[in-house]
């Protein structure tokens, strides 16, 4: 089955989920950030997995070899290499192509499977390139199909990056209907999972009460995991965090550290 055919099964159960009795806003999982793009950006709990899955030193030659073999390891390493120029000129649409051929070929995989994590960061990749377009390419910027490429990564395989740039798109209104409360549930998703980005995004709207009901405490929770998490180009993570400590009340900060406490303890256990 044909990735879009396969995205498209998805879409309804997504739908199904979307119309489902509203769930706390605190992030706990159902029974526009100014944030940067990396290209195929790994979750925390991806991670760990993608690392491991590639070997520390591969030819040039021979990651081609494997992956024209059609070796998905091979081809994500070769995606992320060209992506970036990491021994390579950089080539958004090479990359673009190699991220098409996991998902074209692995789309059905088991989200337990070894190599999900890979297959999900190549939809991922997928929805970025989709959002802005490949210059001077037929890739053109289509968020309806960004869209379905997160929806599908954060649907299927659970991934916490997908999960937030959902959350993002239903956040800004991104080829879909804005709505704050549904970018909630999937930032809260990613956030449970230890993205710190969905962490700093949805700590911002319930510290502030943005289109959802306010939690200051349980906002300023997730911006302190999100500030901690930060990588040192994410100045925007430390400047919501910085803009809310100031505002927080003793109340606050006192009940934000037994809620830090209690998710630490349950991310231990």
């Amino acid at each position: 089955m044909r990735m879009f055919e396969r995205i498209g099964i998805v879409a309804f159960v997504t739908v199904a989920w979307a119309v489902a009795p509203a769930h706390a806003f605190d992030g706990t999982p159902a029974d526009n950030a100014g944030a940067a793009r990396p290209v195929a950006a790994a979750s925390p709990n991806s991670a760990a997995a993608l690392k491991s899955a590639v070997p520390p030193a591969n030819s040039l030659t021979s990651l081609q070899y494997a992956a024209d073999g059609g070796h998905p390891v091979a081809q994500w390493k070769l995606g992320k290499m060209y992506a970036v120029g990491e021994g390579v000129a950089k080539d958004n649409l090479r990359a673009f192509e190699y991220f098409s051929k996991i998902a074209n070929s692995h789309a059905e995989d088991s989200p337990s499977a070894p190599q999900a994590p890979i297959v999900a960061n190549a939809f991922v990749a997928l929805g970025q390139y989709y959002l802005d377009g490949i210059p001077n390419s037929n890739v053109k910027a289509d968020p309806d199909k960004a869209r379905q490429m997160f929806a599908y990564a954060a649907s299927y395989f659970g991934d916490a990056t997908a999960q937030y740039h959902l959350g993002r798109l239903y956040l800004g209104g991104t080829g879909v209907a804005r709505d704050p409360r549904y970018a909630a549930r999937w930032l809260g998703l990613a956030a449970n999972k230890g993205q710190h980005q969905a962490q700093a995004l949805l700590g911002r709207m319930l510290f502030n009460g943005d289109q959802v009901p306010r939690q200051s405490a349980r906002g300023l929770m997730w911006l302190t995991l999100a500030r901690d998490a930060a990588q040192p180009d994410e100045a925007w993570i430390k400047d919501i965090y910085a803009s809310a400590i100031k505002k927080a009340t003793d109340d606050d900060r006192a009940m934000a550290l037994q809620f830090l406490e209690q998710y630490l303890k349950g991310r231990r256990d």
